[in-house]
């Protein structure tokens, strides 16, 4: 079983939500269904951005797309119906045209997901493009 300790997370740079886990969350066994943790970390990560002042939307109108290329993630524990998560992201490395982030989730300060999430920044026409230097700043900042 893995702790979880605040001495040991780059606490200045890391986000955390907390969330309840639904009956629509799980699988017959009242355990959460293994892809609905990428709807978890999707969500940690949309509101790391926001307190970071990254309007995902904004970019998105203004023809930047942050898709998610890789996801490495490893289950360690279950999470079940009715529990409180907590999930944590953080940047961990930025780059011109990918961001690759650190999340896990946890309850009671055990780590039963950890996740290395690299999204790209995409133009209209699907290719790449470099983030604006505005968002690199934030996450730098």
């Amino acid at each position: 079983m893995i702790k979880y300790s605040k001495n040991n997370i780059r606490a200045l740079t890391m986000h955390e939500i907390k969330v309840k886990v639904y009956y629509e969350d799980t699988d017959a066994g009242g355990v959460v269904y293994y892809g609905n943790y990428l709807r978890y970390l999707e969500r940690a990560r949309t509101e790391f951005l926001a307190d970071k002042g990254i309007d995902v939307v904004k970019y998105h109108h203004l023809g930047y797309f942050f898709v998610v290329v890789n996801v490495d993630i490893n289950y360690k524990k279950p999470a079940k119906l009715g529990d409180i998560i907590t999930i944590t992201t953080e940047a961990i490395d930025v780059k011109n045209a990918t961001i690759t982030f650190l999340n896990r989730i946890l309850k009671d300060n055990i780590v039963l997901v950890e996740a290395k999430v690299t999204i790209a920044c995409m133009g209209l026409d699907g290719k790449p493009k470099r983030f604006p230097d505005e968002v690199k700043f934030a996450l730098q900042s």
